[in-house]
């Protein structure tokens, strides 16, 4: 499906209706089929990629106002969530152009005026924010220097670099001389002196395209460089967003540990002389009660990170009605801060309740299921990495911290090294 055509589907529809963003079932299914082979032979997914940029999945949150289809968060997350249930690395792996879309809504009229179409056209962004190491904690080692000659030029090296591999740019996260915070500068991957490594050797998500990118002297438009003001609603918001986003991938894997399970226990004919009954797996009660626990929280995770994206909804109206959009140093709105809180409680039971659901799967046939070339494990590899992304003790810390006290939480904006003497370091720069 091509992007004009999604745009003539949801012409006559609600624009912030599910029905109108709704990605193609042949095309998820086609994606589905694939996965296994691609992580057993650990192919990059570039096909399934190609095919959703021509489908406009990348545009889903250009407003309407901006010739894009205006889908909401929740509308956005329900597709996330489908697409993870196909294959949680290709969800995964648009992660940072989502933000990056996220954030144009903040950004002055020149820079949506150029970038939006662009979206449209199907272009993608790829995330380099976080260094390996070396930086201390709310700085960052990419730097971002204007010569004398008045060229703006990029220097320095990231890692976790997901989705860059895949895409047309890269947003950096950077230091400017003289300048307080962060920015951010948006280069083509093609462009002199990008090197994208195919690095990440984790042992999950391995088909993100995350890795080492290094820049070096990487000249940057005037219209790709992006300003951040520490605390404003832009960053409070893309924080959460950052974070909805993985949610909404581990529940695509519960849905997928899910209907493996299902589908084994279903054809299984095969059983154990321990069973006390001595029935086939599916009329088995014992084995029908384990596809039923995993079944019940699947759905409520899946409940949980649904509402979360709704209260996203209510929260950036409210930011935006309040004029945060136009002023970044503008006193933001309680639902705003009600929005972080909400993805952090998120935070510290849907990870722990997915992880389960992998982990349950393996309870419901016998050693068959751990052999090689079925890659049932990817589902509890894969859930397992994404939950590492951000510590739930640090998150769980910060929710009883709001509970007890009434202080607001903080959203992961840094990662970087610690000091010495273990004095908390200023956030304001560093990105996650």
């Amino acid at each position: 499906m091509s992007t004009t055509a999604l745009h003539e589907t949801t012409a006559h529809q609600d624009r912030r209706s599910a029905d109108g963003v709704e990605l193609p079932e042949e095309l998820l299914a086609e994606i589905a089929d694939g996965a296994v082979d691609r992580e057993l032979d650990r192919e990059l997914p570039h096909g399934p990629v190609a095919a959703l940029d021509a489908a406009g999945f990348g545009a889903l949150r250009v407003p309407g106002e901006a010739g894009g289809p205006g889908a909401s968060i929740a509308d956005l997350t329900r597709q996330v969530i489908r697409l993870a249930a196909a294959d949680s690395n290709v969800a995964h792996l648009y992660r940072g152009h989502f933000g990056f879309v996220e954030s144009l809504r903040f950004q002055p009229e020149e820079i949506r005026r150029a970038w939006y179409p662009r979206v449209l056209a199907g272009e993608t962004v790829g995330n380099a924010s976080t260094e390996k190491g070396g930086n201390a904690l709310g700085t960052l080692n990419t730097v971002l220097t204007v010569g004398e000659d008045g060229t703006t030029r990029l220097d320095g090296e990231k890692f976790y670099s997901t989705g860059t591999i895949f895409a047309d740019h890269t947003r950096v996260s950077v230091s400017r001389p003289g300048r307080e915070g962060r920015g951010f500068a948006v280069v083509p991957i093609t462009a002199d002196g990008v090197t994208v490594h195919d690095d990440w050797d984790g042992f999950g998500q391995r088909l993100t395209g995350t890795g080492t990118t290094q820049f070096d002297g990487v000249p940057v438009a005037e219209d790709a460089v992006l300003d951040r003001v520490p605390g404003s609603h832009e960053a409070v918001h893309e924080a959460a967003f950052f974070q909805l986003h993985l949610l909404a991938v581990q529940v695509g894997i519960a849905r997928a540990a899910l209907a493996d399970a299902s589908a084994l226990v279903a054809k299984r004919s095969r059983t154990f002389n321990t069973s006390g009954s001595g029935q086939l797996f599916r009329e088995d009660p014992l084995i029908q009660q384990i596809v039923g626990r995993m079944s019940a929280r699947t759905f409520a995770a899946e409940a949980t990170v649904l509402e979360v994206a709704r209260i996203q909804d209510r929260a950036l109206a409210a930011g935006l009605a309040a004029g945060t959009q136009d002023d970044p140093h503008a006193e933001l709105p309680r639902a705003v801060h009600d929005a972080e809180i909400a993805v952090e409680q998120a935070q510290i039971t849907v990870p722990e309740t997915t992880i389960g659901v992998a982990q349950e799967l393996f309870q419901t046939v016998g050693a068959s299921a751990t052999l090689r070339g079925k890659a049932l494990d990817r589902h509890w590899r894969n859930a397992q990495t994404i939950a590492t992304h951000n510590p739930v003790a640090f998150r769980a810390r910060a929710v009883g911290d709001w509970e007890v006290n009434g202080t607001l939480p903080e959203g992961l904006t840094a990662i970087g090294d610690a000091a010495a003497s273990g004095a908390a370091a200023s956030t304001a720069g560093g990105g996650a």
